[in-house]
């Protein structure tokens, strides 16, 4: 994949690698969850509009989404293409780590802030990497086409891919580019093959106890309100009834096969000060990772049993607000092979001598002994999509078609769709030790150990996406297979529709940053 469009690109990428990590440790800065990244959206639309880039800021009535366009209407192609590359910056509650080689929260914080784990920041500039450096090689070698750019917030709660796929911001392209850290092998410099990740589904159960008064009815009068008086038990007592009785079930919900989850978290549980009231709200939002929408449409049935009892044996009454409903993904072999080729000619990431030596540092601080390669070795090496995909097969039942999830999956039933993975830093480490969370966060923000990823990543993305808009042959053959798998594109006789049918769940307690007399902090404040 010598070309010249290619050597402007991964010049171009060369040549901005300071701004790329300036960029990246930004975003990692920031650490902004999910619904919440104002900030970091900010700052995207404004890069992007400063790049030439026309945007549509709060797209698909998302406040922290975008979607940017360019198109180049120089060259000869008697039909232009769109490629499709899109960011995510949304990072964690709870994993608040500087970019440094000790544990230590960002100035200012407490270790209950949000911080990036994939790290999301470094996933968004390598995406952003690609665009710029794609966009370089078509105004200098004349490439007709046009670039489309998608912010997509939320991803830890699988939250704006499908109501983008729903609202129509992946139609129309001729292919799709989706790319993620990873170290997990066989995951690691490498391109999905067949398995995709599979379904997700996420729903907000909210009880409202607003009628507390009629628990103790029997003869028409109601009791006096004061402190002695019975009551409803209140919406507290429904979500810890509805924890438990999930919890209980949860073997019960589906087979003991197919690799699936359920996690949860508890949004808002009453109010602060205590007083001989029934609490009026409480919300628990559930996430289910499966293979497949009958799974989650099943496992959902038992929630909704589950929910509706426990309002009523609590005075309650109970909402169900939708968060996510995902599809499973789509394999496209012709996009894969592209972006492999464009793996290849890029080469794994590699890491300096500053880096190792911020590794060793690392080592030495909690507690090991310094390695002298201290990186992971599949971190430098490349995996083919099919050795990977057979290693990937080993732990999957036969019937298993998808594994694991993540709601790129949404654009794969739009358009052909690649999902490419470079590795992000990992350490080795001894026998029987595990490094505690800090470090793999502190990682994805040390310039020096995040760096290599991103500009692998960026490489790969413009090589891709030139290879996309200067190839017809190629395109052709990615929207045939598309065409093939769906039973005739989008609307055919096997394209599974977009499953979002409601708003975007904005409203509602997602953690955030907050501005009070104190100050700008996380809302919990640090215990100090």
């Amino acid at each position: 994949m010598v070309t010249a469009s290619a050597t402007t690109a991964r010049d171009f990428v060369d040549g901005r690698a300071s701004d790329l990590s300036t960029w990246t440790r930004t975003i990692f800065d920031f650490g902004e969850t999910a619904w919440r990244e104002y900030q970091s959206a900010d700052w995207y639309v404004n890069r992007l509009r400063q790049e030439g880039f026309d945007v549509e800021a709060g797209s698909g009535g998302m406040p922290t989404a975008f979607c940017a366009h360019w198109t180049n209407k120089a060259g000869t192609n008697s039909r232009s293409p769109t490629i499709g590359m899109y960011a995510e910056y949304d990072a964690v509650p709870g994993n608040c780590q500087d970019a440094t080689t000790q544990k230590r929260p960002r100035p200012g914080l407490g270790e209950h802030a949000g911080g990036h784990t994939d790290p999301h920041s470094g996933l968004g500039i390598s995406g952003l990497g690609g665009l710029l450096a794609t966009k370089a090689a078509m105004e200098r070698h004349g490439i007709a086409g046009t670039l489309r750019f998608t912010g997509e917030p939320a991803e830890k709660v699988r939250g704006s891919k499908p109501i983008h796929a729903a609202k129509g911001y992946y139609d129309g392209l001729d292919g799709m580019i989706s790319f993620h850290p990873f170290y997990m092998l066989p995951m690691c410099n490498t391109v999905r093959w067949d398995t995709h990740c599979g379904a997700a589904y996420s729903m907000i159960y909210r009880f409202v106890c607003d009628q507390p008064e009629r628990w103790g009815l029997s003869d028409g009068a109601p009791i006096p309100q004061s402190h002695s008086a019975v009551r409803a038990p209140g919406a507290n007592d429904a979500l810890m009834l509805m924890y438990f009785s999930s919890k209980a079930l949860r073997d019960s919900m589906l087979p003991h096969q197919g690799g699936w989850s359920i996690s949860e978290a508890i949004l808002t549980a009453g109010q602060a000060t205590a007083d001989n009231l029934p609490a009026a709200l409480a919300e628990i939002q559930y996430m289910m990772r499966v293979p497949t929408i009958a799974m989650a449409e099943q496992i959902t049935a038992v929630l909704d049993r589950n929910a509706e009892h426990a309002a009523a044996m609590s005075g309650c009454r109970v909402e169900r607000h939708w968060v996510c409903k995902s599809r499973p993904g789509l394999a496209n072999h012709a996009m894969a092979n592209i972006t492999w080729e464009a793996l290849q000619a890029v080469g794994a990431p590699r890491w300096s001598d500053a880096a190792k030596a911020i590794a060793r540092e690392i080592q030495a601080n909690v507690g090991i002994d310094p390695i002298a390669e201290p990186f992971i070795d599949e971190c430098e090496r490349l995996i083919a999509p099919q050795e990977a995909e057979a290693i990937l097969r080993r732990d999957l039942p036969p019937s298993q078609l998808n594994s694991t999830s993540d709601d790129y999956t949404d654009m794969t039933w739009h358009a052909p769709t690649v999902r490419f993975y470079v590795a992000r830093p990992a350490l080795k480490a001894p026998k029987g030790f595990a490094y505690p969370g800090w470090v793999m966060n502190a990682l994805g923000g040390i310039p020096e150990t995040i760096d290599p990823m991103v500009n692998c990543a960026a490489k790969t993305v413009a090589l891709t996406a030139l290879r996309l808009l200067e190839d017809e042959s190629a395109r052709t053959q990615a929207k045939d297979e598309f065409i093939e798998r769906t039973g005739g594109g989008i609307g055919g006789s096997k394209w599974v529709a977009p499953l979002c049918d409601y708003e975007p769940p904005i409203r509602f307690r997602w953690p955030e940053y907050v501005t009070t007399a104190r100050g700008r902090e996380w809302w919990i404040p640090t215990a100090a």
